[in-house]
């Protein structure tokens, strides 16, 4: 008997190291880009630099945020980046020419607060129709979401007639004005945007590792049955995780129109591919049932630094999107192999105490 666990020692030691690497694979995959950038870009780790890449960062790093949620529950949301289009129009469209209530024959301007609310909301709302869709009408998850794409986006062209909203400075004597500073304003010396991305990030962390709500969307991810056996009332998870992703994608819409003091309808074209790859780099299984905020905003890290290098260094953008494309099959050929090497060490654990 001894002999048998001193031959299987050295291959479980060398497994468990193995392991150990892949749970660490996001955070080398930082350091090896920000290593080879700091060498073929110029500029690149200058502080200037490093604050637009920040900013970049956190666009993504809201959606892959909402995006891990979604994916732990073994859903998709392909609609966040038409949201993030037709937040930016909502809000452009309140401060250009407010709300027309023309029964009465009357406009109703908001503040700027009003205007970040009402935007938010229409996120929500998108995601509760998401939500709604895939549990009340048992609508595939990338069926109901590539729909409320076209939706989404069809609406914040309808909303101009396909222009722009330029200029989104406000009016003084209506009490719109203080919207760019959500997009370009700094505190302590910092961007809203990154203090924003520290609250939500803060908030998604907390309630994945410290409230019933976070068990519980691992559960339906895990073993969506055994979940609503145990009691889990798994649709109002579903409609929770859907609506989270809607608002997380409303909050981008408004920080990219508040940056470039304009709203455009087609912003925000294949930005859920950027967070479905940022969320799966981070260690989120596309499986469901595993995935971490933390893994995720580092994961969301490699793919900004990843693709501002690569602008630096000259490269053609439609290279760029090859190799975003290639990053997102080795994220998930790589968890396949850690979620197999998980079951060998599993039942190595299993076979040396039955022995």
């Amino acid at each position: 008997m001894s002999a048998t666990i001193a031959k299987q020692a050295p291959g479980f030691n060398s497994s468990s190291a193995v392991m150990a690497l892949l749970h660490m694979r996001t955070f080398i995959a930082l350091f090896l880009v920000l290593i080879f950038f700091s060498f073929a870009a110029p500029n690149f780790l200058s502080t200037a630099n490093m604050v637009i890449m920040s900013k970049h960062v956190a666009l993504n790093a809201f959606l892959a945020i909402g995006m891990t949620f979604v994916i732990i529950t073994g859903g998709i949301d392909l609609s966040v980046g038409s949201i993030v289009g037709l937040s930016g129009m909502v809000a452009g469209g309140l401060i250009m020419n407010g709300l027309n209530l023309g029964p009465i024959g009357y406009t109703v301007y908001f503040n700027v607060f009003e205007v970040v609310l009402i935007t938010l909301a229409v996120g929500v709302l998108i995601g509760a129709l998401n939500g709604f869709l895939i549990t009340r009408l048992n609508v595939a998850p990338f069926i109901a979401t590539l729909g409320t794409l076209y939706v989404a986006r069809g609406f914040a062209l309808l909303s101009s007639d396909g222009r722009t909203f330029p200029n989104l400075v406000g009016n003084a004597e209506l009490g719109t004005t203080g919207f760019p500073f959500l997009g370009s304003g700094l505190i302590l010396g910092i961007p809203v945007s990154i203090w924003l991305l520290v609250i939500v990030g803060c908030a998604a962390a907390y309630i994945a590792m410290r409230t019933p709500l976070g068990r519980f969307i691992y559960a339906v991810g895990g073993n969506e049955r055994a979940a609503a056996l145990s009691g889990v009332r798994v649709n109002r998870v579903k409609m929770f995780v859907y609506m989270f992703s809607g608002f997380c994608a409303a909050i981008v819409g408004l920080i990219i129109s508040s940056e470039l003091v304009a709203a455009h309808p087609a912003t925000g074209e294949s930005f859920e591919l950027n967070a479905i790859a940022a969320a799966v780099l981070g260690g989120t299984s596309m499986s469901g049932g595993r995935g971490r905020i933390g893994g995720t905003i580092v994961g969301a890290f490699v793919i900004g630094i990843l693709s501002d290098g690569l602008v630096m260094m000259g490269v053609s953008s439609f290279w760029q999107i090859v190799i975003k494309g290639v990053v997102i099959i080795a994220a998930v050929v790589v968890d396949q192999f850690q979620r197999r090497l998980q079951q060998k060490l599993a039942l190595q654990q299993q076979a040396a105490i039955g022995g």
